[in-house]
């Protein structure tokens, strides 16, 4: 597996090595032993979450607070996304940044998103199913957001504005500057 840098300390994208033949494929999704020795961390994922959205579908941006905060590895099995992640943590020389990458069945590449992020993506394809896992488990309590649209943050999105779907959650999100946060 290949580790990409961003510009952001701690958030990386992952390649696996993928072996064709004329079967079809493999990969190592996941491995916990080569995960920690790459990327000089060590993950627990607890449970694993699987989504499929349709074309425009933007999904977030989500993240839990502490002590509940979620480190989150996430992929594309079927489709294609623009995968984001903001930079949260207030003592960070990138907090408010973000980092895009497109994620696809394709490409296989994963996206390894540490605590202290806020996390969403659009779907560019007709359909997509998206999987990641989390270190932490779900807590309805702690969840919080942030506008997928907010000014500040100016992320595109990759899918005109007329062809955007958003949950009406999501839709009422804060943005940046009102988001309550604690990293």
């Amino acid at each position: 597996m290949e580790v990409i840098n961003t510009k952001i300390q701690d958030l990386y994208v992952l390649k696996p090595k993928v072996f064709d033949d004329e079967r079809g494929y493999f990969f190592e999704s996941y491995n916990e032993k080569v995960l920690d020795e790459l990327v000089g961390e060590k993950y627990n994922f607890v449970q694993d979450n699987e989504s499929k959205s349709s074309y425009g579908v933007v999904r977030g941006l989500h993240y839990q607070l502490k002590p509940y905060s979620q480190a989150k590895l996430v992929r594309v099995i079927e489709g294609r996304v623009f995968d984001v992640a903001v930079d949260l943590r207030k003592n960070s020389p990138t907090f408010g940044e973000w980092v895009g990458v497109e994620l696809s069945s394709e490409n296989k590449k994963q996206f390894l998103i540490p605590k202290g992020f806020a996390h969403g993506f659009s779907v560019l394809s007709e359909s997509a199913t998206f999987a990641y896992k989390c270190d932490e488990y779900y807590h309805p309590e702690a969840e919080r957001g942030i506008i997928y649209n907010d000014t500040t943050l100016n992320i595109d999105w990759k899918v005109k504005n007329e062809d955007i779907t958003v949950s009406n959650k999501d839709r009422n999100h804060p943005n940046l500057k009102n988001a309550e946060m604690n990293f």
